[in-house]
């Protein structure tokens, strides 16, 4: 019964962070909060199933090494282009104006 409202939770979860990738591309930051909402949930399952299983939990750490580095490489890219550009609106980004 907790592994079925777990899972319902992650399912939901997965749900929200992508209904809010999508919707929500006003600006860099909104999206890159909604790529580490989606990383969290996943990792949340992927405990969860791991936990229930009695796995080992190394795996689970490379995961959360391997997030922590696409969130630094995220947070790099948009410092630099809000030097460059001067905004994180994605709409300025757009180079195909002639």
């Amino acid at each position: 019964m907790v592994i079925l409202c777990v899972e319902g939770g992650i399912f939901f979860g997965l749900a929200v962070g992508l209904f809010s990738f999508i919707f929500n591309q006003g600006h860099f930051l909104s999206s890159l909060l909604s790529l580490e909402y989606l990383v969290l949930v996943i990792y949340w399952g992927m405990s969860a199933v791991i936990f229930s299983l009695d796995g080992d939990f190394f795996f689970s750490l490379f995961y959360l090494t391997a997030a922590v580095c696409e969130g630094v490489l995220g947070l790099s890219l948009l410092i630099s282009c809000t030097q460059s550009h001067g905004s994180d609106l994605l709409k300025m980004y757009n180079n195909l104006n002639c």
